[in-house]
């Protein structure tokens, strides 16, 4: 069964940087759609950013030029390196996946879209 299992959360103050990894098993993160929501509390889930099976990526507005999704086919991982963090990117964060015949299904940033998800890291960030 597909498993995706994220870790590198953690507290950080406003302005600081981390990295968050999601190690996928029985799934390939090169040739797929894959992604990173996150939710707040009180708040809906939302698309952070997103990687296309052929490498193209996109970026909620409020996180450009701050995050970057990468992904590392030979150790089939998913990241989002965070800069410049702020009080309000304090959230949950979710990787979650499909199989790329279904990435053209709504937008990157749909959450329904995808079939897999991970549990979750947890990003605090303090001002």
């Amino acid at each position: 069964q597909v498993q995706l299992v994220e870790s590198g959360g953690g507290s950080v103050q406003a302005g600081g940087s981390l990295r968050l990894s999601c190690a996928a098993s029985r799934f390939h993160v090169s040739g797929n759609c894959v992604a990173w929501f996150r939710q707040a509390p009180g708040k809906e889930r939302e698309g952070v950013a997103g990687l296309s099976s052929i490498g193209g990526t996109s970026y909620a507005d409020s996180v450009k030029g701050r995050f970057t999704i990468s992904r590392d086919n030979g150790k089939n991982t998913l990241y989002l390196g965070m800069t410049s963090l702020k009080p309000e990117d304090t959230a949950m964060y979710y990787c979650a996946a499909v199989l790329g015949y279904a990435c053209s299904s709504g937008s990157w940033s749909t959450s329904y879209k995808y079939q897999y998800w991970g549990q979750g890291t947890q990003v605090t960030v303090s001002s």
